[in-house]
């Protein structure tokens, strides 16, 4: 169950995947390889960005290894907060969905708190290593190509749109569940802030000062820059935080926090679907009334996309 203090990440780097790194520019690495099953791998990355190892899930494609000389296209999946990369595995069955697909996908670790960005103060980078590292790391050790796709949930669903606003071109397709997508909506700053100091995090160490760095603030803020999107397919999906059909082996305590966290994602992703559209990109939107913020949903909802995702990837 992804908690309120999970719903936001977003991204900050402005380097271009793909480009070569220049002369003093280290790459990151891969130091161990864990195999969880015949296709199942988790890596741990030596990331210079984040001055740290950080853990990644892959899923190879179907014939990785009989076709040596291949490349594949690549689809990243990020977590909600309050998680890890171990999530899209634990809680869905997409191993299996992906059991007859020639796609690469890519679960890298996120940080409980790490709002999918390049923190103002310091590090963490999770964007330069996400988009800038983590790319070029698939694309030479494990045969990527530059078709890309990502989604996120929750967190990782903002994380999801900020990067395919920041690098223009980077994804053919962006999927975000269960996310806020307007950081000037009174709501989210207020949850914003509640699921800071639950996690210890000072947002002005993340985006700065709300008032004195507000252009950093929108620089993260995906219904601020819609035109950012184009070229790229968006699809956007919540419930409406009342309990549906998937909740029914849940406790009440957590169909109530789940009810909490999806009730104000509706107005604004209905509205940002709408600015979308009004700029000519290409959007897709699945609001399907009772649902909370839970996997049961989110699951169900990867199913749904999955041949959007291929067809955009071919």
């Amino acid at each position: 169950m992804v908690l309120i203090t999970a719903l936001f990440g977003a991204g900050s780097a402005h380097a271009r995947a793909g480009e070569e790194p220049g002369p003093d520019e280290a790459e990151a690495r891969v130091t161990a390889v864990r195999e969880i099953d015949a296709r199942t791998r988790d890596l741990t990355v030596s990331s210079p960005a984040m001055h740290s190892s950080i853990p990644v899930r892959v899923i190879l494609p179907k014939s990785w290894k009989t076709h040596s000389r291949a490349t594949f296209p690549v689809l990243y999946m990020l977590h909600g907060g309050d998680d890890d990369y171990t999530s899209w595995t634990r809680e869905t069955d997409v191993e299996a969905l992906a059991e007859k697909s020639d796609v690469l996908i890519v679960m890298p670790d996120g940080g409980r708190a790490g709002y999918y960005t390049d923190w103002k103060v310091g590090t963490p980078r999770w964007e330069t290593f996400h988009t800038v590292e983590l790319v070029r790391l698939m694309e030479r050790e494990y045969r990527a190509n530059s078709s890309r796709a990502i989604m996120g949930l929750s967190m990782g669903g903002f994380g999801a749109l900020n990067y395919a606003a920041h690098h223009r071109g980077m994804f053919r397709y962006v999927a975000s569940m269960s996310s806020y997508v307007d950081l000037n909506d009174p709501a989210v700053r207020f949850t914003l802030a509640l699921g800071a100091q639950r996690e210890g995090t000072d947002l002005q160490a993340v985006w700065g000062d709300p008032d004195k760095n507000a252009d950093i603030w929108q620089a993260h803020n995906p219904s601020a820059m819609p035109t950012a999107f184009r070229g790229t397919m968006v699809h956007l999906s919540a419930g409406n935080g009342m309990p549906g059909p998937l909740d029914k082996d849940h406790t009440l305590d957590v169909v109530l926090v789940g009810a909490l966290a999806e009730s104000a994602l509706p107005k604004s992703s209905k509205k940002f679907a709408a600015s979308l559209r009004s700029v000519g990109v290409r959007t897709t939107t699945h609001f399907y009334g009772p649902g909370t913020h839970s996997w049961p949903y989110w699951n169900r909802e990867l199913h749904a996309i999955w041949p959007a995702i291929e067809l955009a990837l071919r």
